[in-house]
């Protein structure tokens, strides 16, 4: 380090201290050569600058994933499974990320006329996204899943690779989860609509760049998202081909750019009459241009202005006279989305898994860089207490999305058990309501790791929050979810908590010879027999209760298993640190908010008291 001369350090300050009418270029001149030793002399930025975080192999960095997927796929699998996942993880984290920075600052742009007036309706995306279209297909990123080459595996294998790319996806794995959707649909209806097959599913399952489609999913209408029985203000008005022509206005359309889509519309009969209500819905296919890229009837309105996710072109769209096909039973629209619906969720549940664990991969690696108080910040205890805390939630969340995507593997192949398609019906709307909220507060608690530099722009690093935010509102908010975990119970007459319990029984059997376990396997199971508990005996309650009722299945879930994965052949002490440290916080809030009287009419009097407190209106109806 250089040493100023007490003679060069006075001279320097009585510079400073001059007028600043005084030329101080020439002053600074006047010291020749050793002006040279200040360090910020002749407008020079210092010898400091801060490293940035540094990306490695997303594959063979997350031990979570690795060993989740060696305890579970064949041997005469994984060794090409694992193979492709490693050269991938190397990809997301060098060309496939360069291009998802650049699809964040190159954002769709609407040209709706010509400098003649004529309109053009003219989707501008940046040459980054339309590369991320072709990575998609030649990966295989959908269709992994459909090719079934690693038979019920495959769907795993397709979810672990789509873990490592959303993070560096720019957003196109908002339309590959679509496009997933929209295979499935295909597939649950090619018994009546062979023709589905022939014109879009090889398309949308291709590995060809040149011949792959992508799929939106147009549900949400002006009147609101999740309510799409009274929502959906779309007429169906029969053509004599058997065709329809549509008419309504989609509020929300992401990924704009696809090829065809699925929308729900309701059917007008003969004397111009519909049905209202979930009953009134149809499922009809579309497809947005024609071969010379002509818009089907349709008039984008403008595209919506995100907070995150602005990378997806995401359009109100007016359909006048837009041309589909009726691919369900007239008024089982819901019905037969309803495949659509769990694969996005499970895609939004994985894309939240995977935001947590590259924040986290970033912060670790910052915290070996940044030096502050005279030391790097990897040093310091209470930091890295705030990462472990990090890391336990990323590896709760891996393992509930990768377990929900084996179930999933099962039910595409035929071969899942009924409970087990109890227990994904059960899961799904968990794991997405869950792992949305996690990754909000771990992508905060992220950022702030990175001090200033984590609220800038220009890192890329703010752009994992505002992002992630989509992902407790996407494919349904965290309190419709609540509600749906209440229908698949109702709807199964109470068997799916039975088999969600004795699944939970079933891992936590393995981990009992386990010592080191013994408390975390207590407390999983004392907090799954409350929760199961509270169900029974204070059914009126549910409702109330039913986002709390949730958080205790997810959270206990997952305890069970963080601790089977603990128990497991080759798990580390860090496996068994990860299952204690998770099951150390309150793993059923809903007991917790019952013993506090947070279910009785006076706390819900209370609550409308205390959010309308000073409201013009505050009177209950």
């Amino acid at each position: 380090m250089f040493r100023l001369r007490p003679s060069i350090v006075n001279r320097y300050k009585s510079i400073a201290c001059k007028s600043t009418t005084a030329p101080m270029t020439s002053e600074l001149q006047e010291l020749g050569p050793q002006a040279a030793a200040i360090p910020f002399a002749h407008a020079k930025l210092g010898p400091f600058f801060q490293d940035k975080p540094q990306l490695h192999n997303q594959f063979t960095e997350d031990t979570t994933l690795r060993s989740y997927l060696r305890r579970h796929i064949p041997s005469q699998h994984l060794p090409a499974i694992e193979s492709d996942l490693e050269r991938f993880g190397g990809r997301v984290a060098t060309d496939v990320y360069d291009l998802h920075l650049q699809c964040d600052k190159e954002l769709p742009q609407l040209e709706q006329f010509d400098a003649w007036g004529r309109r053009v309706d003219r989707l501008i995306t940046s040459s980054a996204w339309k590369a991320m279209h072709d990575i998609s297909a030649e990966e295989g990123l959908v269709a992994i899943a459909y090719e079934r080459e690693y038979g019920e595996w495959s769907r795993l294998y397709q979810m672990a690779k789509m873990y490592l790319y959303c993070p560096s996806a720019g957003l196109y794995s908002c339309p590959l989860a679509m496009t997933d959707g929209a295979a499935k649909i295909i597939e649950t209806v090619k018994d009546q609509h062979p023709w589905l097959m022939e014109r879009a599913y090889g398309r949308l399952t291709t590995r060809s760049p040149s011949e792959f489609w992508t799929s939106g999913q147009w549900m949400t209408e002006r009147k609101g998202g999740s309510d799409v029985a009274r929502g959906t203000e779309t007429l169906a008005v029969p053509n004599d081909d058997g065709s329809y022509s549509l008419h309504g206005y989609k509020w929300f359309s992401s990924a704009t750019d696809a090829d065809i889509t699925f929308t729900l519309a309701r059917c007008v009969d003969q004397s111009g009459k519909t049905v209202q209500g979930t009953q009134g819905l149809s499922l009809f296919y579309l497809e947005l241009r024609d071969d010379k890229g002509v818009l089907n009837s349709i008039q984008p309105q403008r595209l919506k202005n995100k907070l995150g996710t602005r990378q997806v072109p995401t359009a109100e769209l007016l359909l006048d006279g837009t041309r589909a096909a009726k691919v369900s039973e007239e008024g089982r629209g819901v019905a037969s989305i309803a495949g659509m619906l769990t694969l996005t969720r499970i895609h939004n549940a994985m894309s939240a898994a995977g935001y947590m664990r590259r924040i986290v991969n970033l912060a670790r690696d910052y915290s070996t860089r940044r030096n502050a108080f005279g030391n790097h910040i990897k040093n310091y205890p209470l930091h890295v207490q705030t990462l472990a805390r990090l890391e336990v939630e990323a590896r709760a969340a891996t393992l509930l999305t990768l377990e929900v995507s084996r179930l999933l593997g099962w039910d595409d192949v035929g071969i899942a058990t009924d409970a087990e398609t109890q227990l994904l019906r059960l899961l799904t709307p968990l794991a997405k309501l869950y792992t949305g909220k996690q990754a909000m507060s771990v992508a905060s608690e992220g950022l702030e790791s990175f001090g200033g530099q984590g609220y800038i722009e220009d890192t890329g690093l703010p752009g994992i929050l505002r992002d992630a935010q989509v992902l407790s509102i996407w494919e349904g908010t965290t309190n419709i979810l609540s509600l749906d975990v209440l229908r698949a119970i109702t709807k199964s007459g109470g068997s799916a908590l039975k088999v969600y319990h004795e699944n939970i029984q079933t891992r936590l059997a393995t981990a009992r010879v386990n010592e080191a376990l013994k408390s975390a396997v207590e407390r999983v199971n004392e907090a799954s027999g409350n929760t199961i508990s509270f169900a029974g005996k204070h059914s009126d309650l549910l409702e109330l209760a039913a986002r709390d009722f949730a958080y205790s299945l997810s959270r206990t879930f997952m305890g069970a298993l963080l601790v089977e994965h603990a128990a497991a052949e080759g798990a580390t002490d860090m496996d068994v640190y990860a299952a204690q440290r998770w099951c150390e916080a309150d793993l059923s809030p809903v007991t917790t908010a019952l013993k506090a009287g947070a279910y009785t009419g006076r706390a819900v009097d209370a609550n409308f008291r205390l959010v309308f407190d000073g409201y013009p209106h505050p009177s209950r109806l």
